[in-house]
C-alpha cells in the first residue's frame, strides 16, 4: 500500500516567501512544512494498492479543467484562529472546479468524500501545542500577515503523488502528471 494524494505544486519562485512567513512564527512548538514541497492539496487517497496507480492516472487524465492563473495570498489556522491546528497560506483561482474535477473522475474509486468545503490552501505548519498565551501571540502574528500577497501562478498541471512519511518530514514523490489544456 501506498499513501497517495493528488496536488498542484506551488511555483518555486515563492519559496524564499514561504521561508520567510515561516521564519515569523518560529517561536512557536509548530511544525513546519520544507517550503520545497508546499503544494496545495486537491484531494487525499490515503493508501492505495499500487495496481490502483495505473487506473487512477487514466481517470485523472479526462480531468476537462483548462489552465487558470492562481494567486497565493492571506494567511489564516484551521480550524479556528483562537485554536490553530495548521497554519496555512490561501490560493484564489479556478480551484473549486479544478477540484470537482477530480472528485468527479474519481467518483468510480468510491473514495471517501471530505464533509467540508473544499478550500484552496498551503498548509505552511502545523501546531502541536500552544497554550493561552502562545495562542494570542499567534493571532497578533498572523492578523499582521493575513492580508500578504505572494503573486501570481499559472496552473496548468495537476499530480498525483506518493507520500512516505519519515522521521525528518515527508518525501514526496510524483506518480503522474496531467497536463491541464
Amino acid at each position: 500500500m501506498i499513501r497517495t494524494f493528488i496536488a498542484v505544486e506551488l511555483d518555486p519562485s515563492f519559496r524564499e516567501e514561504i521561508s520567510q512567513i515561516q521564519e515569523r512564527f518560529s517561536g512557536f512548538d509548530l511544525k513546519f512544512v520544507n517550503p520545497e514541497i508546499v503544494h496545495i492539496t486537491l484531494k487525499f487517497l490515503g493508501d492505495i494498492k499500487e495496481s490502483m496507480v495505473a487506473p487512477i492516472a487514466e481517470a485523472l487524465d479526462s480531468i476537462m479543467c483548462e489552465p487558470f492563473e492562481a494567486r497565493i495570498k492571506g494567511l489564516g489556522a484551521f480550524p479556528k484562529l483562537s485554536n490553530p491546528k495548521v497554519l496555512w497560506l490561501g490560493a484564489t483561482g479556478n480551484f473549486e472546479t479544478l477540484h470537482a474535477d477530480v472528485e468527479t473522475v474519481l467518483k468510480p474509486f468510491k473514495f471517501k468524500e471530505e464533509e467540508r468545503a473544499f478550500t484552496a490552501h498551503a498548509t505552511l505548519a502545523r501546531a502541536k501545542f500552544l497554550n493561552k498565551d502562545q495562542k494570542n501571540a499567534f493571532a497578533d502574528v498572523l492578523k499582521e500577515l493575513k492580508d500578504i500577497e505572494l503573486g501570481s501562478m499559472r496552473v496548468n498541471k495537476v499530480l498525483l503523488k506518493k507520500s512516505t512519511l519519515t522521521p525528518d518530514g515527508p518525501i514526496y514523490e510524483t506518480l503522474h502528471t496531467v497536463y491541464l489544456d
